[in-house]
């Protein structure tokens, strides 16, 4: 008898346990708190038990996870015991820490040195009420910078969502794109965002009486130059005598073109690579600095694996020289993540910490972009330099990114091979 009191309490003990599983799954929706402004978060949960999945949702997606949307952000592992949940973004080294209760969500989400608190309601809302009837804003716009890096100009890109209360948009600068940042009207700005494995992005785009945009980065309210950005219609900013956006092939160039482009680091097994090695002489390489941290590296890794695959045969070399912080150097568990996640076969290298671009890159001139790609002729000479990545979120510029490069590594396969003293 006491046996079967007993089954029958690991039984329910069980039951519940599944049940509390069950209740889990589903989209959970509210907000996380950064720097004083409330965020919107999506995160969608799938599966059950030791299947659980997870994904960070950016917009209004209703069809649940899909693994090939840019604005999906697939967790790399979920674990739920009690009712601690922890989901895992290995490949930006990143976690939601949280404890579940009566349909509530209470928790963390960051890195071990910055973490946002992060409050979600399974079926629930955010706490941004937008309204469907905004001033039209579609279209292509110039935001007038003086930034840091030298720019005039970022493009704001603006285009309906599928609903009708939402708008989608994207800002591209030197660096690379914003990711996609959706929102809507809330009366008096618009107030796009999102919230990824790579972390939050909140603006506020407001517009004028003279057709005009004020555009603020809402989450950067510390720097000055990213407050009350004036933005225009290319045509008015052209009227205006204003610059346009810095050439990305312009922002770095190299000390000495006649000079071969060197480098030598490790690779993740320790093992030295340098621009000299048999494995070189006479290809072209793509020599891309980059993070596993930098968002934008993410965008342009599966077009260096793209290209990789279709011209290694003809003689290209993709070569990513991968600068992380000091703990990542220790242990670069991001960077194994990374090259995991795109199925990276090119070759990867640890050059050292960001602080050290300058110092470990010397034949670079103003080289302060992540990410940055150098292109090699097949004599090691460099023939190109491109700063920043557009990457999907804006698709006509990632679309004429692509086919330049494309071009651009065709032009210099078609080039002869050097003469082995040529080439030295």
């Amino acid at each position: 008898m006491k046996l079967f009191a007993s089954l029958l309490l690991v039984a329910a003990s069980a039951f519940a346990q599944a049940s509390k599983q069950g209740t889990i799954t589903g989209p959970w929706v509210g907000d996380a708190t950064v720097h004083g402004q409330q965020v919107p978060v999506r995160l969608e949960i799938a599966g059950s038990g030791k299947n659980l999945q997870a994904a960070l949702l950016n917009g209004p997606q209703l069809n649940g996870p899909q693994l090939n949307n840019p604005d999906h952000s697939p967790a790399s592992s979920v674990t739920y015991v009690g009712n601690h949940l922890l989901v895992t973004f290995n490949y930006y080294a990143r976690t939601l820490d949280a404890t579940v209760a009566d349909g509530h969500l209470t928790g963390t989400f960051g890195t071990s040195a910055t973490r946002y608190p992060v409050n979600l309601t399974l079926h629930g809302s955010t706490g941004v009420d937008t309204k469907a009837d905004g001033p039209p804003i579609p279209g292509d716009w110039e935001v007038e910078v003086k930034s840091s890096k030298g720019e005039s100009a970022w493009q704001l890109r603006i285009e309906p969502s599928a609903h009708s209360d939402q708008v989608k948009a994207v800002i591209q600068r030197i660096d690379g794109d914003t990711g996609s940042l959706y929102g809507g009207w809330t009366g008096h700005e618009y107030l796009i965002g999102h919230f990824t494995a790579a972390g939050p992005a909140l603006y506020s785009v407001t517009p004028q009486s003279d057709g005009t945009l004020l555009v603020s980065n809402k989450l950067r309210a510390d720097v000055n130059e990213q407050q009350n950005l004036v933005a225009r219609r290319p045509a008015q900013a052209r009227a205006a005598a204003l610059p346009g956006m810095t050439d990305p092939t312009q922002q770095t160039t190299v000390k000495d073109p006649s000079a071969r482009f060197a480098f030598s680091f490790p690779d993740l097994n320790g093992k030295l690579v340098s621009n000299t090695d048999p494995q070189f002489d006479g290809k072209v390489v793509i020599v891309a600095i980059g993070g596993s941290w930098c968002p934008n590296c993410h965008d342009e890794a599966p077009l260096l694996e793209s290209l990789y695959k279709q011209f290694h045969s003809r003689g290209l070399e993709v070569v990513n020289l991968s600068f992380e912080e000091a703990d990542q150097l220790k242990d670069p568990t991001r960077l194994r993540a990374f090259i995991e996640k795109y199925g990276l076969t090119y070759t990867v290298l640890v050059a050292g910490e960001t602080e050290q671009l300058n110092e470990k890159i010397p034949q670079g001139v103003n080289l302060n972009c992540w990410p940055t790609s150098f292109f090699l002729g097949r004599d090691g000479r460099v023939r190109e330099v491109h700063a920043g990545f557009a990457g999907p979120a804006n698709p006509p510029a990632h679309e004429a990114l692509v086919k330049e490069t494309t071009e651009l590594v065709e032009k210099l396969l078609a080039e002869p091979v050097p003469t082995q003293s040529a080439s030295r």
